[in-house]
């Protein structure tokens, strides 16, 4: 998601935007998103199987003439273009295997980046590829969680690390008159029974919003695939790595306070906009949609900590949750607390934490969904 990270809103209805960190300086998104990388490197396979094996070019050709294909939440850096890069390939492959049936020329591709309107879109198509880039490119700015396109005009939908973010923080947390308010915490993870389900009933409603929003765009046999990392089915909210990992920087802002260095009513009245979905609640809202067929849903093959960027220390790993987290945290604390608060997160990461087993227990899942047959 694009330029620093800012909290605004984007237009009626859709929400808050939270970009990630633009530019290309030490801290931006393009510089700290090789991890994130590395999951969609995992999941490679499984999306060119799935393009291969479950998109229905049948139902476009010969009178389709261009594949309209979507990155969601594509923010900045080399990682939605090497998945762009992947899907054509897949979707080359598909045409070539169907050729004797289709009897026409692979259409052309065009391709759509899309992320919030504060997303840096200008660090983003400055490294667009030239070199043999068989695609025509366009920045789309938007939330994701309405309607983006025209009805059923695309073909493949790509979203990747980017739904667990929810369209807004849900009122009831940092109503101080609601038995919800989360005082004192940033997440959900570790809170009340009532705080968990308002974060739980606020990603059902976005994923509604989300679901039937590409319902409407994607057309019949079209596919969507998202790659996400989730929260493995009967394991408690505050055992899932990356609430640990938000935990840990909550109580750094805890530390804070008690120094006089950040007021408590700002954090008393600050939770990320996170949730990390279970498999099952993801089938629950795909059924409860109705448009789509459940064509995979697995785990991504694991990635262990040898394998991730190395070295993976706690300040590199810090400086990757600040290129996702700065621009939200600057506009609840100001700039002023940034660089105390990032050094003092990468110190108990180091002190308090395992951060190989945290990281080698992160669990991703891919799911593919393809377009029932449109009434």
């Amino acid at each position: 998601m694009g330029t620093e990270k800012e909290l605004s809103k984007e237009g009626e209805g859709e929400g808050e935007a939270y970009p990630m960190k633009g530019g290309d300086g030490a801290y931006s998104y393009s510089r700290n998103s090789s991890y994130q990388g590395e999951v969609r490197n995992a999941a490679k396979e499984l999306v060119s199987e799935a393009i291969v094996e479950s998109l229905d070019i049948l139902k476009f050709s010969p009178s389709t003439t261009i594949i309209r294909v979507v990155d969601l939440g594509c923010s900045v850096g080399p990682n939605t273009f090497l998945a762009v890069q992947n899907i054509l390939e897949a979707i080359q492959l598909n045409y070539c295997q169907n050729q004797a049936v289709l009897k026409s020329q692979i259409p052309e591709f065009q391709v759509f980046f899309n992320d919030h309107v504060s997303n840096d879109f200008n660090t983003l198509f400055l490294s667009l590829p030239t070199a043999d880039r068989r695609y025509h490119a366009a920045g789309v700015p938007g939330s994701f969680y309405s309607r983006l396109f025209p009805s059923h005009s695309l073909h493949v939908v790509h979203i990747s690390y980017a739904i667990h973010w929810l369209s807004r923080v849900p009122k009831e947390v940092i109503d101080r008159t609601s038995p919800a308010w989360n005082k004192g915490r940033i997440t959900y993870s570790s809170a009340s029974d009532e705080v968990i389900e308002a974060f739980s009933a606020q990603c059902a409603n976005d994923m509604a919003r989300f679901l039937q929003a590409r319902a409407e765009e994607i057309a019949e046999g079209g596919l969507m695939i998202l790659i996400l990392p989730v929260r493995p089915n009967g394991t408690p909210h505050s055992q899932v790595t990356h609430n640990i990992v938000h935990d840990l920087l909550g109580s750094c802002l805890v530390d804070m306070v008690r120094k006089g260095i950040v007021r408590k009513e700002k954090v008393d009245t600050f939770n990320l906009p996170l949730y990390y979905i279970s498999s099952q609640e993801l089938e629950a809202a795909i059924e409860r949609n109705g448009c789509f067929s459940i064509e995979r849903m697995e785990s991504v093959p694991p990635l262990t900590y040898s394998q991730k960027i190395a070295p993976l220390t706690a300040e590199a790993y810090a400086f990757i949750i600040r290129s996702v987290m700065e621009g939200l945290i600057k506009a609840q604390f100001g700039e002023e607390i940034l660089d105390e608060l990032f050094r003092s997160f990468s110190k108990k990461l180091e002190d308090e934490v395992s951060l190989s087993d945290l990281v080698d227990k992160i669990v991703y899942f891919c799911a593919v969904l393809k377009r029932k047959a449109i009434n």
